[in-house]
Protein backbone atom coordinates (compact mmCIF):
# COMPACT_ATOMS: atom_id res chain seq x y z
CA UNK A 1 0.00 0.00 0.00
CA UNK A 2 1.62 3.25 -1.17
CA UNK A 3 1.38 6.43 0.89
CA UNK A 4 2.16 10.02 -0.10
CA UNK A 5 2.90 12.24 2.89
CA UNK A 6 1.94 15.91 2.61
CA UNK A 7 2.45 18.18 5.61
CA UNK A 8 2.02 15.25 7.97
CA UNK A 9 -1.08 13.83 6.23
CA UNK A 10 -0.71 10.43 4.59
CA UNK A 11 -2.59 9.96 1.31
CA UNK A 12 -3.17 6.39 0.16
CA UNK A 13 -2.77 5.71 -3.56
CA UNK A 14 -2.17 2.90 -6.02
CA UNK A 15 -0.33 3.23 -9.32
CA UNK A 16 -1.12 0.50 -11.84
CA UNK A 17 1.31 0.52 -14.73
CA UNK A 18 0.23 0.02 -18.32
CA UNK A 19 1.80 -2.42 -20.73
CA UNK A 20 3.62 0.46 -22.44
CA UNK A 21 5.76 2.99 -20.60
CA UNK A 22 4.60 5.59 -23.16
CA UNK A 23 0.94 5.24 -22.16
CA UNK A 24 -0.72 8.29 -20.58
CA UNK A 25 -1.56 8.45 -16.90
CA UNK A 26 -5.19 8.53 -15.81
CA UNK A 27 -5.93 9.94 -12.35
CA UNK A 28 -9.29 8.66 -11.04
CA UNK A 29 -10.93 10.31 -8.03
CA UNK A 30 -13.81 8.69 -6.14
CA UNK A 31 -17.07 10.14 -4.88
CA UNK A 32 -17.88 11.36 -1.40
CA UNK A 33 -17.97 8.49 1.14
CA UNK A 34 -16.54 6.09 -1.46
CA UNK A 35 -12.84 5.23 -1.95
CA UNK A 36 -10.39 4.04 -4.57
CA UNK A 37 -11.92 0.57 -4.20
CA UNK A 38 -14.80 1.70 -6.41
CA UNK A 39 -12.53 1.57 -9.49
CA UNK A 40 -11.50 -2.07 -9.04
CA UNK A 41 -13.37 -3.36 -12.11
CA UNK A 42 -11.80 -0.71 -14.36
CA UNK A 43 -8.14 -1.20 -13.51
CA UNK A 44 -7.26 -4.29 -15.52
CA UNK A 45 -9.11 -3.44 -18.75
CA UNK A 46 -7.92 0.17 -18.73
CA UNK A 47 -4.29 -0.77 -18.13
CA UNK A 48 -4.21 -1.81 -21.77
CA UNK A 49 -4.24 1.92 -22.64
CA UNK A 50 -3.23 3.89 -19.53
CA UNK A 51 -1.29 3.92 -16.33
CA UNK A 52 -4.05 4.07 -13.70
CA UNK A 53 -3.59 6.20 -10.58
CA UNK A 54 -6.29 5.82 -7.92
CA UNK A 55 -6.34 7.34 -4.45
CA UNK A 56 -8.34 7.95 -1.29
CA UNK A 57 -9.22 11.54 -0.46
CA UNK A 58 -8.59 12.89 3.03
CA UNK A 59 -10.98 11.33 5.52
CA UNK A 60 -11.73 8.43 3.16
CA UNK A 61 -10.59 4.83 2.83
CA UNK A 62 -7.02 4.20 3.94
CA UNK A 63 -5.91 7.84 3.87
CA UNK A 64 -5.46 9.82 7.06
CA UNK A 65 -8.30 11.68 8.76
CA UNK A 66 -6.68 14.74 10.34
CA UNK A 67 -8.30 16.09 13.50
CA UNK A 68 -8.04 19.66 12.23
CA UNK A 69 -11.09 20.49 10.06
CA UNK A 70 -9.01 23.11 8.22
CA UNK A 71 -7.11 20.22 6.59
CA UNK A 72 -10.17 19.40 4.46
CA UNK A 73 -10.91 21.68 1.51
CA UNK A 74 -11.12 21.93 -2.27
CA UNK A 75 -7.69 23.57 -2.29
CA UNK A 76 -6.11 20.77 -0.24
CA UNK A 77 -7.73 18.17 -2.51
CA UNK A 78 -6.46 19.79 -5.70
CA UNK A 79 -2.99 20.08 -4.18
CA UNK A 80 -3.10 16.41 -3.21
CA UNK A 81 -3.96 15.50 -6.81
CA UNK A 82 -1.06 17.53 -8.17
CA UNK A 83 1.34 15.97 -5.66
CA UNK A 84 0.18 12.48 -6.61
CA UNK A 85 0.89 13.17 -10.28
CA UNK A 86 4.32 14.52 -9.31
CA UNK A 87 5.06 11.39 -7.28
CA UNK A 88 4.37 9.24 -10.34
CA UNK A 89 6.38 11.45 -12.69
CA UNK A 90 3.35 12.59 -14.68
CA UNK A 91 3.53 16.18 -15.87
CA UNK A 92 0.20 15.77 -17.69
CA UNK A 93 -2.59 13.25 -17.27
CA UNK A 94 -6.17 12.35 -18.02
CA UNK A 95 -8.07 13.73 -15.02
CA UNK A 96 -11.29 11.97 -14.11
CA UNK A 97 -13.67 11.28 -11.28
CA UNK A 98 -17.17 10.40 -10.19
CA UNK A 99 -19.50 12.70 -8.26
CA UNK A 100 -17.31 14.66 -5.78
CA UNK A 101 -14.31 13.27 -7.68
CA UNK A 102 -15.66 14.76 -10.88
CA UNK A 103 -16.19 18.15 -9.25
CA UNK A 104 -12.63 18.04 -7.89
CA UNK A 105 -11.41 17.14 -11.39
CA UNK A 106 -13.03 20.33 -12.66
CA UNK A 107 -11.43 22.26 -9.81
CA UNK A 108 -8.06 20.71 -10.69
CA UNK A 109 -8.49 21.70 -14.33
CA UNK A 110 -9.27 25.25 -13.32
CA UNK A 111 -6.08 25.43 -11.24
CA UNK A 112 -3.82 23.36 -13.55
CA UNK A 113 -5.21 23.47 -17.12
CA UNK A 114 -1.75 22.76 -18.56
CA UNK A 115 -1.63 19.40 -16.76
CA UNK A 116 -4.88 18.04 -18.27
CA UNK A 117 -4.65 15.82 -21.34
CA UNK A 118 -8.38 15.31 -21.06
CA UNK A 119 -11.24 15.43 -18.58
CA UNK A 120 -13.53 12.55 -17.63
CA UNK A 121 -16.58 13.67 -15.66
CA UNK A 122 -18.76 10.85 -14.36
CA UNK A 123 -22.16 11.32 -12.67
CA UNK A 124 -21.18 14.73 -11.38
CA UNK A 125 -22.06 18.40 -11.51
CA UNK A 126 -20.16 21.69 -11.74
CA UNK A 127 -21.66 23.39 -8.69
CA UNK A 128 -24.05 26.32 -8.67
CA UNK A 129 -24.18 29.91 -9.90
CA UNK A 130 -27.11 30.62 -7.61
CA UNK A 131 -26.27 31.35 -3.97
CA UNK A 132 -29.59 29.87 -2.83
CA UNK A 133 -29.06 26.62 -4.75
CA UNK A 134 -25.54 26.34 -3.35
CA UNK A 135 -26.88 26.94 0.15
CA UNK A 136 -29.35 24.10 -0.31
CA UNK A 137 -26.55 21.75 -1.39
CA UNK A 138 -24.42 22.84 1.55
CA UNK A 139 -27.28 22.29 4.00
CA UNK A 140 -27.43 18.67 2.84
CA UNK A 141 -23.65 18.30 3.23
CA UNK A 142 -23.74 19.73 6.75
CA UNK A 143 -26.65 17.46 7.68
CA UNK A 144 -24.57 14.49 6.51
CA UNK A 145 -21.69 15.66 8.70
CA UNK A 146 -23.91 15.91 11.77
CA UNK A 147 -25.41 12.47 11.08
CA UNK A 148 -21.95 10.90 10.87
CA UNK A 149 -20.98 12.50 14.16
CA UNK A 150 -24.11 11.24 15.91
CA UNK A 151 -24.60 7.83 14.25
CA UNK A 152 -21.17 6.93 12.88
CA UNK A 153 -20.91 4.82 9.74
CA UNK A 154 -24.59 3.87 10.08
CA UNK A 155 -25.32 7.30 8.56
CA UNK A 156 -23.77 6.32 5.23
CA UNK A 157 -25.81 5.27 2.22
CA UNK A 158 -26.06 1.69 0.99
CA UNK A 159 -24.54 2.39 -2.42
CA UNK A 160 -22.16 -0.25 -3.75
CA UNK A 161 -19.31 2.25 -3.97
CA UNK A 162 -19.82 3.16 -0.29
CA UNK A 163 -20.05 -0.44 0.96
CA UNK A 164 -16.68 -1.24 -0.62
CA UNK A 165 -14.88 1.82 0.76
CA UNK A 166 -13.28 0.49 3.95
CA UNK A 167 -13.35 3.78 5.87
CA UNK A 168 -11.53 4.18 9.18
CA UNK A 169 -13.02 7.38 10.63
CA UNK A 170 -16.60 8.65 10.67
CA UNK A 171 -15.28 11.95 12.01
CA UNK A 172 -12.95 12.22 9.02
CA UNK A 173 -15.92 11.79 6.69
CA UNK A 174 -17.81 14.45 8.64
CA UNK A 175 -14.90 16.87 8.24
CA UNK A 176 -14.78 16.02 4.53
CA UNK A 177 -18.50 16.76 4.18
CA UNK A 178 -18.03 20.22 5.68
CA UNK A 179 -14.75 21.07 3.98
CA UNK A 180 -14.86 19.25 0.62
CA UNK A 181 -18.45 18.32 -0.22
CA UNK A 182 -19.80 21.75 0.70
CA UNK A 183 -19.01 24.45 -1.85
CA UNK A 184 -17.93 28.02 -1.21
CA UNK A 185 -18.42 29.82 -4.54
CA UNK A 186 -19.27 29.53 -8.25
CA UNK A 187 -15.75 29.60 -9.70
CA UNK A 188 -15.90 26.03 -11.03
CA UNK A 189 -19.19 26.31 -12.91
CA UNK A 190 -18.19 29.66 -14.41
CA UNK A 191 -14.93 28.15 -15.70
CA UNK A 192 -16.66 25.63 -17.99
CA UNK A 193 -16.50 27.72 -21.22
CA UNK A 194 -12.75 28.21 -20.68
CA UNK A 195 -11.92 24.48 -20.64
CA UNK A 196 -9.73 23.55 -23.58
CA UNK A 197 -9.14 19.88 -22.73
CA UNK A 198 -11.21 17.30 -24.61
CA UNK A 199 -13.91 16.17 -22.18
CA UNK A 200 -16.07 13.10 -21.72
CA UNK A 201 -19.24 13.70 -19.70
CA UNK A 202 -20.81 10.37 -18.73
CA UNK A 203 -23.93 9.86 -16.64
CA UNK A 204 -26.09 6.89 -15.75
CA UNK A 205 -29.51 6.84 -17.40
CA UNK A 206 -31.14 6.42 -13.98
CA UNK A 207 -29.03 9.00 -12.14
CA UNK A 208 -31.82 11.58 -12.13
CA UNK A 209 -30.12 14.23 -9.94
CA UNK A 210 -27.13 14.43 -12.29
CA UNK A 211 -28.73 14.11 -15.74
CA UNK A 212 -29.43 17.85 -16.09
CA UNK A 213 -26.02 18.92 -14.66
CA UNK A 214 -24.33 16.53 -17.10
CA UNK A 215 -26.23 17.94 -20.06
CA UNK A 216 -25.37 21.44 -18.87
CA UNK A 217 -21.64 20.66 -18.67
CA UNK A 218 -21.65 19.03 -22.10
CA UNK A 219 -23.30 22.13 -23.56
CA UNK A 220 -20.92 24.61 -21.91
CA UNK A 221 -17.55 22.88 -22.27
CA UNK A 222 -16.34 23.61 -25.83
CA UNK A 223 -14.88 20.21 -26.71
CA UNK A 224 -17.17 17.87 -24.76
CA UNK A 225 -19.14 14.78 -25.63
CA UNK A 226 -22.02 13.39 -23.58
CA UNK A 227 -22.64 9.68 -22.99
CA UNK A 228 -25.79 8.49 -21.19
CA UNK A 229 -25.21 4.95 -19.98
CA UNK A 230 -28.35 2.75 -20.20
CA UNK A 231 -29.26 0.81 -17.08
CA UNK A 232 -26.84 2.69 -14.81
CA UNK A 233 -27.49 4.78 -11.72
CA UNK A 234 -25.15 7.09 -9.84
CA UNK A 235 -22.25 4.64 -9.66
CA UNK A 236 -22.25 4.06 -13.42
CA UNK A 237 -18.89 2.28 -13.43
CA UNK A 238 -20.21 -0.32 -10.96
CA UNK A 239 -23.72 -0.66 -12.38
CA UNK A 240 -22.54 -1.14 -15.99
CA UNK A 241 -18.79 -1.83 -15.80
CA UNK A 242 -18.31 -3.14 -19.34
CA UNK A 243 -20.27 -0.34 -21.04
CA UNK A 244 -18.57 2.23 -18.81
CA UNK A 245 -15.09 0.97 -19.62
CA UNK A 246 -15.88 0.79 -23.33
CA UNK A 247 -17.05 4.42 -23.35
CA UNK A 248 -13.93 5.61 -21.52
CA UNK A 249 -11.51 3.62 -23.68
CA UNK A 250 -13.23 4.83 -26.86
CA UNK A 251 -12.74 8.41 -25.68
CA UNK A 252 -9.08 7.75 -24.86
CA UNK A 253 -8.51 6.13 -28.25
CA UNK A 254 -9.69 9.35 -29.91
CA UNK A 255 -7.12 11.31 -27.91
CA UNK A 256 -4.16 8.95 -28.13
CA UNK A 257 -4.42 6.85 -31.30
Amino acid sequence: MAMLKRDGVRIHYEFHRAESDQAPVMLLSHGYSASSAMWQAQIEPMRARCHILTWDMRGHGASDSPDDPEQYSEAHTVADMAALLDSCGAERALIGGLSLGGYMSLAFQRRHPDRCLGLLLFDTGPGYKSDSARSGWNATALAQARALESRGFAALSEGAEVRAAGHRSAQGLAHAARGMLAQVDDRVIRSLPEIKAPTLVLVGENDAPFRVPSEYMASRIPNAQLVVLPGAGHAANIDQPFAFTHAVLSFIDELTP
